[in-house]
């Protein structure tokens, strides 16, 4: 978005919060837990619904609950306290909505995932050990395998501006709304009344757009349950081929796919990050990606994670790191 869309885009949103009910959560976290180095452990963050407000610091991010209501969450963090979870809702909020909204933020911020194992292991590597004392390491998720599925499959082959553009036309277009700034992700369903021919035209999907709808028809129709993969005791192996048989889901989108179901067994090589390690590790030259993928074959079912960490170190040195 322009400087000059988020001006606006933040003066439509507070004078719509104003006329909203505000109840205040409290979100406990781990020890091993970094609040901002979690939500700039990936691109998601500035991804629609999520937002972040660098001027008054906030992680923001409208969430549709269980009931099919819509509520939007200003989450903050202060040393050594619980997050703090500001809720607009237009009503007062039940028992079951608060601990929907808890348990969602938790989960995009995987709160309860143990990473001890991990960080035991990258103390083994005096070169990695700066992931444990910066607590990085967990990677920001949606609130839906859905959404995280239909969001990287808008990453491939194209510049990140592009995904940006696409998801913003995905939820305008297709959201839900909330007030007169914000809409939600589009449900299964939504996405998949559309046609072939709006998703070119109005989302600018190009090749993608028979993809997602297949996808999203064959969730709305109940034929794949996507959202049980978080929680599957399915192997990792098996789990990727699954992935693989979503069409628009090749081994780049599969592998990141899994490292947002917890599972890092796969690299999830794409342009951006094979420019990375050229840079790193053969000054700028080429090379395959089996000789990638042999580099970071001794860290065992967390190589995804070695691998990502290393390739973005520089963005856990700034607060905002884009």
């Amino acid at each position: 978005m322009s400087a000059a869309w988020m001006v606006h885009w933040d003066q439509q949103l507070n004078k719509g919060l104003s006329t909203l009910r505000t109840t205040t959560l409290s979100l406990n976290t781990p020890k091993d837990f970094s609040f901002w180095r979690t939500v700039y452990s990936h691109g998601w963050c500035s991804l629609v619904p999520f937002s972040v407000n660098k001027e008054q610091p906030s992680f923001n991010r409208l969430l549709t609950l269980s009931d099919n209501s819509l509520a939007y969450c200003q989450i903050t963090s202060q040393k050594d306290s619980p997050l703090n979870i500001q809720v607009s809702y237009p009503h007062k909020l039940t028992t079951a909505q608060c601990f929907n909204i808890k348990h969602q933020i938790a989960s995009c911020l995987r709160l309860t995932e143990d990473y001890s194992d991990f960080y035991r292991e990258v103390k083994r590597f005096s070169k990695y050990r700066w992931i444990a004392k910066m607590k990085a390491g967990r990677m920001l998720r949606a609130p839906s395998v859905f959404e995280d599925i239909v969001k990287m499959i808008c990453t491939t082959n194209c510049s990140w501006s592009l995904t940006e553009t696409m998801i913003e036309n995905l939820v305008g277009e297709l959201g839900k709304p909330f007030d007169d700034s914000q809409k939600s992700f589009p449900s299964p369903d939504a996405l998949a009344g559309k046609t072939e021919q709006f998703l070119r035209k109005n989302i600018r999907a190009g090749y993608r757009s028979p993809f997602l709808l297949e996808f999203a028809e064959k969730v709305a129709d109940g034929k794949l349950d996507v959202e049980s993969w978080r929680s599957s005791e399915l192997s990792t192996g098996v789990l990727f081929k699954e992935l693989r048989s979503i069409k628009g889901v090749g081994e780049y989108a599969a592998g990141n796919i899994l490292k947002l179901l917890g599972r890092y067994d796969y690299l999830g090589l794409d342009s951006w990050v094979r420019g990375k390690y050229y840079e790193l590790y053969h000054s700028g030259r080429t090379v395959s990606d089996r000789t990638i993928e042999r580099k970071y074959k001794a860290y065992g079912k967390w190589r995804g994670l070695f691998f990502w960490m290393e390739m973005t170190k520089d963005w856990y040195y700034h607060k905002f790191p884009f």
